[in-house]
């Protein structure tokens, strides 16, 4: 019996599920909606769109897709360690024994849909993009989306369903469903620092300045401001400026000259590779928060499934959050595998098994990297001195935090046991650092 499964959300976490369903032995019959529009139509230059790193987990989501992982890859840079640039041109390089994967997520989600619509089972494929979804009825299996046409004129579609995906982000309008629900319990908090996309040339030839490719390249100034930044092609780099929210200097700048003046006196090797346009642009922007969700469960009877940032947003700190969304993917199809795609034993075993890593990583990101710069320069001493000792013996001495969660598969629980010490020591610190900057 071909079962229907409605997708909220053409994410990545999404487009890769539809990848996985059609797949399978059992017939299912997708249908993906999301209330933006197509990203094939629309120019970068409106794009919702930012830098991120796929790690071990997230690739080897991909890979179970034959050729996906490749075609993904191939839209990518591979980036094998994180410079550290100082104050007076002062730079120290953390190199990676295995490399991560950045790329812009819009190119990731079109390359994901471009590989999705050319499977010979795309015929059970139906894309719906600009319907946003405005109610849910879990009872009775329905689902009710308003329609933006081409001539502006808003329409309702209604589907029904065996199998709704939450897949929608954040400010999930499917988990919002959920609230009513009997013993469903949300927390959703709001992280300190807030950020904004910036984008930077990679070079400037006539300052000496060149960003060294395939690294991650960052920034950090006494109050805890960072910038990060991504070579993403040989001109441009690509990244965000995050900042306290009670106070930064930052976001009180009114005009291009002051932004310019801004990174000079701030990251003086920097400066050279922000041109008027971006500084411009960049006071435009609008200032992004970020917002952390845990959830008691990720299921409603066997009808209903959140997955990804619906179920388990968390700051982009440590890079996971995307990682984490095809994880659930992957871990959502042996559920498959192993109860026989019986929807009653798959969903609430879901909840069941993800629940202890997702709470693991909104902790683990929560307080990831020190405000302080005698802590920060004291993860670093960890990180050199941690790799040797694991490769001195392996047995005793566990590897570094950020190599379990780039480089492993290693369930997040099991890394947050290991290194619950270090991050409830960051954690105070850092709590104490905002109230002495917002003092």
């Amino acid at each position: 019996m071909i079962k229907k499964v409605v997708i909220v959300g053409a994410g990545p976490s999404g487009i890769l599920l539809a990848h996985y369903l059609l797949r399978r032995q059992e017939a299912y019959q997708i249908e993906i909606y999301d209330r933006r529009p197509d990203p094939r139509s629309v120019s970068f230059e409106k794009a919702r769109t930012y830098p991120l790193t796929l790690n071990a987990r997230g690739l080897h989501a991909l890979r179970q897709v034959p050729g996906l992982e490749d075609s993904v890859k191939a839209q990518g840079t591979a980036i094998w360690g994180t410079v550290v640039h100082g104050r007076k041109g002062k730079m120290r390089t953390l190199s990676r024994q295995k490399p991560l994967f950045a790329l812009d997520r819009t190119q990731l989600v079109i390359t994901l849909l471009e590989k999705l619509t050319e499977t010979d089972q795309s015929d059970r494929l139906t894309l719906h993009f600009n319907c946003k979804c405005i109610a849910a009825d879990f009872e009775r299996q329905s689902i009710t989306f308003e329609s933006i046409t081409e001539n502006s004129v808003a329409e309702e579609l209604r589907a029904d369903y065996d199998l709704l995906i939450g897949a929608d982000g954040a400010h999930s309008v499917i988990r919002n469903h959920f609230l009513p629900t009997e013993e469903f319990t949300l927390e959703a908090q709001y992280v300190p620092t807030d950020y904004k996309t910036l984008f930077s040339l990679r070079r400037n030839e006539p300052a000496g300045l060149d960003l060294k490719p395939e690294h991650i390249h960052s920034w950090r100034l006494e109050d805890g401001t960072t910038v990060l930044a991504v070579p993403t092609s040989e001109a441009i780099a690509s990244g965000v400026i995050t900042f306290s929210r009670n106070n930064n200097s930052f976001v009180k700048l009114n005009t291009t000259t002051q932004v310019l003046e801004f990174f000079h006196q701030n990251f003086p090797d920097l400066s050279p590779l922000i041109t008027d346009a971006e500084a411009e642009a960049l006071l435009n922007r609008p200032v992004s928060q970020v917002l952390t969700i845990r959830c008691s469960h990720y299921h409603y009877g066997n009808s209903v499934l959140l997955i990804g940032d619906a179920a388990h947003a968390v700051s982009p700190s440590l890079g996971q959050g995307g990682n984490a969304a095809f994880e659930d993917v992957e871990v959502l199809d042996r559920l498959l595998d192993e109860y026989s795609d019986d929807l009653n034993l798959v969903l609430p075993e879901f909840s069941t098994r993800r629940q202890p890593d997702a709470h693991a990583l909104v902790e683990l990101s929560d307080s990831p990297f020190p405000l302080s710069k005698s802590l920060f320069l004291e993860l670093i001493v960890r990180q050199k001195l941690g790799k040797v000792l694991h490769q001195l013996s392996p047995q005793h001495f566990p590897a570094s935090l950020f190599e379990l969660l780039s480089d492993t598969t290693v369930p997040y629980a099991e890394i947050l046991s290991s290194y619950r010490r270090w991050i409830a020591k960051v954690k105070r610190s850092n709590q104490k650092f905002l109230a002495q900057q917002s003092q």
